[in-house]
């Protein structure tokens, strides 16, 4: 079930945080195999529930948007009380006493922190695999790699052992997870969902919602972005409600497409012909869509620097 529609059955009294926390830990620990999760924080999180399920009752109670919906988090991102390892021993005991702001406000909005998902050392390669937890798995094969650096998201989110996650990326870690797990994910703008603190990629590294649906994803937008006094470079809210931008218009947008993007030395026939549909199923929605081959310097050489 959507994390949208998972929230309105919360509301609306037909299920219980308890259940929903209840049964996703059991998933959990029923899929240890993929490795998605590196820390739970199991206890916290049913007793989070527990008290979802008491607000839930109280009638007049106002309640969060994601409220009593469970979310996991990279383990890229500090977390209160909860051990915080970047994927290396040299932070196997590090727990961090305040969460990041993204972390802050899904907790506000209602979500219930599950744990920690595995990351590559450092967040710096793009699988997902380190010296402290070992490979997660991709949940569609085992033998494949989920991608990185937020793997663990992806796994999880799409093996059904969270709704939603919070991941973060540099170079597209939390885009290939996304597409090699078959679930969504929004590396959002520089500065709309504050970051803090900034890590060695600094501009490059941003933090985003991995979901199974566009909507799930808007619902973490709405709760994450925004200003926050440990990101000085953290924007001004935008004063756009995500969930209802999904209801716009796209006739006339236009929209740029690249088999290539100018760099990529070779691109697997299958690859070309789903970003092709992709861009007819844009052009049947009213876009104007362009095919382009930009001409970019090496991005190898960028990064290597």
């Amino acid at each position: 079930m959507p994390a949208s529609e998972l929230a309105i059955a919360i509301a609306k009294k037909k299920v219980s945080p308890v259940e929903v926390v209840d049964a996703v830990l059991s998933r959990i620990d029923t899929l240890k195999e993929l490795n998605a999760y590196v820390t739970l924080d199991a206890e916290r999180a049913r007793q989070a529930a527990k008290a979802a399920e008491r607000a839930v009752m109280r009638r007049g109670a106002r309640l969060g948007p994601l409220h009593g919906v469970p979310f996991s988090v990279k383990d890229l991102i500090l977390t209160k009380g909860v051990r915080t390892t970047f994927g290396t021993p040299l932070y196997r005991d590090n727990v961090p006493t305040e969460d990041a702001p993204s972390v802050e406000r899904l907790k506000t909005a209602g979500g219930i922190m599950l744990g920690k998902t595995n990351t590559p050392t450092l967040g710096w390669v793009g699988v997902t695999d380190n010296l402290l937890f070992g490979v997660t798995r991709n949940p569609w094969s085992l033998a494949h790699t989920p991608g990185g650096s937020s793997g663990g998201a992806g796994a999880a989110v799409a093996a059904g052992l969270a709704p939603l996650a919070i991941g973060t990326d540099g170079g597209g870690s939390i885009r290939k997870p996304a597409a090699w797990c078959g679930i969504f994910g929004l590396k959002a703008s520089w500065g709309r969902i504050p970051v803090y603190p900034h890590g060695a990629a600094w501009s490059l590294s941003h933090a985003g919602p991995m979901t199974r649906t566009v909507k799930d994803a808007a619902l973490m937008m709405n709760a994450c972005a925004g200003p926050d006094e440990r990101d000085q470079y953290s924007l001004p809210a935008a004063g756009v409600d995500y969930v209802k931008a999904l209801k716009g218009n796209l006739q006339g947008l236009r929209v740029a497409w690249s088999a290539t993007l100018g760099v990529a030395p070779a691109v697997d026939p299958e690859v070309r012909e789903a970003t092709a549909k992709a861009a007819r199923a844009f052009r049947e929605l009213g876009c104007r869509v362009e095919s382009v081959e930009p001409k970019w310097p090496s991005p190898y050489d960028c990064w290597r620097t």
